[in-house]
């Protein structure tokens, strides 16, 4: 495998993990959610035969990891407009039931602050995404 491609697998794994972490977070990781995971994986490039690879290591990974941070610490060097891409994702996932709860409005704000999302746009996207849903 290239360097590159295996720097490229890397970051959708961590995006992947983060996703299925934020899916995970009400105990109940849904079919629909995964779907959610599929496409912005999709979107962000993946190749559609690596997609249950790439989802079965990003299991793994969050299941063994305490924290986001390592999750997101290359998400915040993107663009605006490919951050927001993943905020999207991860309010998708969270509304995908309908409803936010406590644990996921939480993670959600520690996101925003994580990935330098001012919290008008972090509203905005989520607002966009809940009305979606509705």
């Amino acid at each position: 495998m290239f360097l590159k491609e295996k720097i490229e697998d890397l970051f959708l794994i961590k995006v992947s993990a983060l996703l299925i972490h934020a899916a995970k977070i009400d105990e109940n990781f849904t079919s629909e959610e995964r779907i959610i995971i599929e496409k912005t994986l999709l979107k962000l490039g993946a190749n559609e035969n690596k997609l249950n690879q790439i989802i079965e290591k990003s299991k793994i990974l969050e299941e063994d990891s305490n924290q986001i941070l390592d999750f997101t610490r290359e998400i915040k060097n993107l663009s605006v407009k490919e951050k927001i891409n993943i905020v999207e994702s991860l309010w998708r996932v969270v509304y995908s039931n309908k409803n936010a709860d406590i644990y996921e409005t939480n993670l959600m704000s520690r996101l925003a602050g994580l990935l330098y999302i001012d919290s008008k746009t972090m509203g905005d996207i989520k607002d966009k995404i809940k009305n979606q849903n509705l």
